[in-house]
């Protein structure tokens, strides 16, 4: 969970990579997208708390599959202001068809997965009765008459001692 910060915060480049786990390459890509604002000192890059909770929303609408450029329209949308209804109630149909379709994603994933246990639990059967392969026999029964041979000389245990 990302924390509330103040909003006169400010973070470095290597400061917002570290807390969500993401590279500084990703930062300074995300930059050259339009989609964050850093300002500069020198050549440090400075990120306002405002660049900061933009990183979280460009993370999550990655993780649930929007586009950088769906990304950016919905981020967008903030600064249009009131007058954006229209950019607010594309952003909307944007989110529902994107739930509906991870709710058909998730839908297909749960199928695949009782499907795959059903064939695992069929397998580990297969497994747990199966008898050995003949040529595995046959391979036991020259290794244990090759011991025989090393150990008594040919004959068996029984005839030896």
């Amino acid at each position: 969970m990302i924390k509330p910060v103040d909003p006169a915060a400010e973070f470095s480049i290597t400061d917002l990579a570290s807390e969500f786990g993401i590279t500084a390459r990703a930062l300074r890509f995300y930059e050259t997208k339009g989609l964050l604002h850093p300002h500069r000192r020198g050549q440090t890059r400075i990120y306002s708390a405002n660049d900061r909770a933009r990183l979280n929303l460009i993370l999550r609408g990655k993780r649930v599959g929007f586009s950088l450029d769906e990304i950016r329209e919905m981020l967008d949308v903030e600064l249009v202001g009131r007058e954006g209804r229209l950019a607010l109630e594309a952003a909307s149909v944007r989110f529902r068809d994107r739930i509906t379709q991870l709710e058909r994603q998730r839908s297909d994933i749960e199928w695949a997965m009782r499907d795959l246990q059903a064939g695992l639990e069929w397998i580990e059967t297969r497994l747990a009765d199966r008898e050995p392969a003949e040529d595995v026999k046959s391979r036991a029964a020259a290794f244990e008459a090759l011991a025989r041979t090393w150990l008594y000389g040919g004959e068996t245990p029984s005839a030896a001692e």
